[in-house]
């Protein structure tokens, strides 16, 4: 699975996961522009003190997702390659095609589950923002919410891990 020419045919397969994090960035853009654009229109204030509670707790929640989500994604990972595969392909399918079904099915569920939690973020800015913060805290969170997109992505070497794992507990 390491000829340049199969990888390059794998990177299709992951056009599905890179969408899906194009959405998620997307999400954080329009964040961005409709707190611009309707600014104080959509603020409504809580008390100051209520508000560093809430923004505290919604710090302490983010420090808290992004190891968890890193946590979350190897433990993903490792079941992706180790699960017994579903026997519901003809035996006289193609070998390679078979294995990259499931992987793509369970790769695409391991970078939805990463890029939800990390998107969860980027809604704690918008929510503060609502709640009566201006635009830092807003950028905090998106900015931390993109760089877990951007740690978090769909990476082809993963993907193939995770074949290469399907095959081989098929020939065992």
């Amino acid at each position: 699975m390491n000829t340049r020419f199969e990888r390059e045919h794998l990177k299709s397969d992951l056009v599905l996961p890179w969408f899906i994090v194009g959405m998620m960035g997307l999400m954080l853009a329009a964040y961005l522009i409709v707190c611009h654009t309707l600014g104080e229109q959509l603020q409504q204030p809580l008390p100051e003190t209520q508000r560093v509670l809430v923004r505290t707790l919604f710090y302490a929640m983010a420090i808290v997702t992004l190891p968890l989500t890193n946590l979350i994604r190897h433990i993903q990972l490792r079941l992706n390659q180790t699960m017994p595969r579903s026997n519901k392909a003809a035996p006289f399918d193609r070998t390679q095609d078979r294995y990259r079904k499931d992987a793509k099915r369970r790769y695409l569920a391991t970078v939805i589950v990463s890029m939800s939690l990390v998107e969860v973020i980027g809604a704690f800015g918008l929510v503060m923002f609502v709640l009566g913060d201006g635009f830092n805290t807003l950028y905090i969170f998106t900015g931390l919410s993109a760089l877990g997109l951007f740690l978090y992505r769909p990476k082809l070497d993963e993907y193939v891990e995770i074949i290469d794992a399907i095959a081989a507990q098929q020939h065992e």
